[in-house]
Formats: C-alpha cells, structure tokens, sequence
C-alpha cells in the first residue's frame, strides 16, 4: 500500500498559528520533506516532536524526486513544508506534488498560513476577484511584460517582495501605475507587523530601511480605465466605430478618440481626413 502525501502549512511568523491538525500530522508521518531542516527542527523542538528529515529546497527539488517519490511507494507517509507558510506558494513542493499525482499517490493539504491571503484581508482593498503573481520576474522583458499584466487588469494584484529589492520594485510600479492605491505588508503576524497604506508615491516615502519580507497588494484598474485601455488596444477606426455606434458626431468622436490616446485631436483628425480622400 502506498504512503500519502501532505502540504502541511507552517506559521509565517507566530509560532501560535500552527494548527491542531498539522501536528498531529507531523507527529504521525514517517518522514518530513523540509526546505531548510535547520529551520524546521527549530519548530518540531517547539512542538516537542522528533521526526527524520529530508532537505527538499528550489534548488535540490528535481534531485531529490525520486527518493521522496520512492519512500511514498514503499508506503511510507511523508509531510512537505516550507520554511513558512504553504508549501508550493512561491516555494518548493510544488514539483514533488506534480510528480506524486502522475503516479497516483493521495496528496492531502493541511491549511494553514498563508502570508498572501492574511495580507489581502486585512489590506482593505477588493477581494472579490484577485490574481496572485509571486516574485516579479528578474529578466527585463519578462519583468516589463508582467508589469504591463498588472497595468492592464482590473483585479486586485499579489505580489511578494524581499527587503533588499522592494523600493527597486516600488519603482518599477510607480513608474507604470502612477499613483494606483496599494498596501504593503510585512513581518506579517511577527511584533513588528505593520501595514502601509495608500499611493505609490506615499508608500515610498514611508519605506525607510525596509525590512522583513512583504506582500504587495495593489488596487486594480477602475471600471472606466480599464474600458479606457482596452479601447487603445484597437485600431483607429475600431475606435472610431466604437462610438460611432453609440450615436456620437464626427466632431465629438475625434475628441473623444484624441482624449483616450492621450494624443491631439489633429492628429487623430488628419487620419481621417486623409481616408476620405
């Protein structure tokens, strides 16, 4: 009989939030999966259980598949965490998972922390519908290609971000969303929790010697914006036609089509001089 797997989430910072549920996991299982050994035995000492170990990080993850999929075979049951919070959330376990469900084993999640969610419920801004991204990319084109992502959507956004790199990103986000309302969240659920609210432009003013890791929740474009851009994403006479059909002159549609491209009305005007003749 095979052995199972388990996503157990860790806490993100106080220690009190680890759940009922995954210690008696840890307790039971035959082996844990950890990214950093160091830092786990540091919570199984608190928790006052002994368990054996396997180090399972972003950089060994494809190395040590095999093996952890092997001792599931053998059926032995095995718990995966990250250093904090879920495991596979911009961290590892992810691949170990994929793997485990192509060979059939059962994977079990045991919910806890999660630094992206206890960031956005308390940010104060839309949770309705929200697209969470991770660590922006490093690669220039890639960056700039998410950051037009994040421009473009009307969703709230949730991204993470080291000390070290943060006003470096806070910039890259100013310089494309202007002054969108955002929050910053960090040491989330430590003594210094903090959150910092308001514009880009104010936030950057408040990150003096930044630390601790944070969580980036921004606003989404509002609903006449984000027509707004989707209307510059056609062509001129798409535009054009666009109002046409809501009943507008001429005259109004060029201004109209001059405003929304940021450009003047001559400009937009010219081309249509220049195809009626």
């Amino acid at each position: 009989m095979q052995g199972k797997l388990y996503i157990v989430a860790t806490p993100i910072g106080n220690l009190e939030d680890i759940t009922l549920r995954a210690i008696k996991i840890l307790k039971e299982v035959d082996l844990i999966a950890a990214e950093d050994t160091r830092h786990t035995l540091k919570l199984l000492n608190h928790l006052e259980i002994s368990k054996p170990m396997i180090s399972c990080h972003r950089h060994n993850e494809e190395e040590k598949i095999d093996k952890i999929i092997d001792k599931l075979k053998e059926g032995k049951n095995i718990a995966i965490v990250s250093d904090a919070g879920t495991p596979g959330i911009s961290d590892p376990g992810e691949v170990i998972i994929k793997n485990a469900i192509k060979e059939n084993i059962e994977v079990i999640p045991v919910p806890g922390a999660c630094a992206a969610i206890n960031a956005l419920i308390a940010s104060g801004i839309d949770t309705k519908e929200f697209t969470f991204l991770g660590f922006l990319p490093l690669n220039k084109k890639l960056r700039k290609n998410k950051l037009e992502e994040i421009k473009n959507s009307n969703k709230t956004i949730i991204l993470y971000e080291a000390p070290h790199k943060i006003l470096s990103t806070i910039n890259d986000l100013e310089h494309i969303l202007e002054n969108r309302q955002v929050v910053l969240a960090r040491e989330l659920t430590k003594i210094h929790e903090e959150f910092i609210r308001g514009k880009l432009s104010e936030v950057k003013e408040k990150l003096i010697n930044p630390k601790g890791e944070f969580v980036i929740i921004i606003e989404g474009i509002k609903t006449v914006e984000s027509e707004k851009n989707n209307l510059n994403l056609l062509t001129v006479e798409e535009h054009y036609n666009y109002y046409l059909k809501q009943g507008y002159e001429k005259k109004e549609i060029i201004k109209l089509i001059a405003k929304d491209r940021n450009v003047n009305k001559n400009e937009i005007y010219i081309k249509f001089i220049n195809k009626e003749n």
